[in-house]
């Protein structure tokens, strides 16, 4: 569910027919829309303006890793409470209520389906390791809470 295609026509700003594969968000409407009608954006809003990429351009400093949060539950798809970090060749998942409580390890290279969960095979510690160290560095930057809001999973 984090594959959502986005097409975008934009007269002298857009290539047609251009492809980017960089990690966005729709976090990241917001200040592209401000940007495109140059407008200054809050400094607490979060998400980047996607305007240089859709100018073929990908900043150094872009995203190299994306945090995300699923947690209502039972309602409306029935996915379990989860959380995670993806980046261009990963995602590490936590799932986590008092039912269930385990790790996922994708290759998205590899495994685009995510259909094999790597998170025991040897040769993925390293990945692991470094993957759960992204995931507490982003839950410490955007301030997510150790527990999940009242209401939340069904709670």
């Amino acid at each position: 569910s984090l594959r959502t295609p986005f097409l975008v026509r934009w007269p002298g700003v857009t290539t047609p027919g251009a492809v980017n594969d960089d990690l966005v968000s729709n976090l990241d409407f917001a200040q592209t829309f401000l940007e495109a009608a140059q407008v200054a954006a809050p400094a607490e809003m979060q998400g980047l303006s996607l305007v240089p990429l859709l100018s073929g351009v990908t900043p150094g400093e872009w995203r190299q890793s994306f945090y995300y949060h699923y947690y209502e539950f039972p309602q409306p798809h029935r996915v379990r409470p989860h959380y995670g970090v993806v980046t261009a060749q990963h995602k590490l998942v936590h799932f986590y209520d008092a039912e269930a409580n385990y790790w996922e390890l994708f290759d998205r290279e590899r495994d685009p389906h995510e259909l094999h969960n790597a998170i025991e095979e040897s040769e993925n510690a390293d990945v692991r390791r470094e993957l759960e160290q992204e995931l507490a560095r982003l839950r410490k930057e955007l301030q997510v809470p150790e527990h999940d809001p009242p209401g939340a999973s069904g709670n």
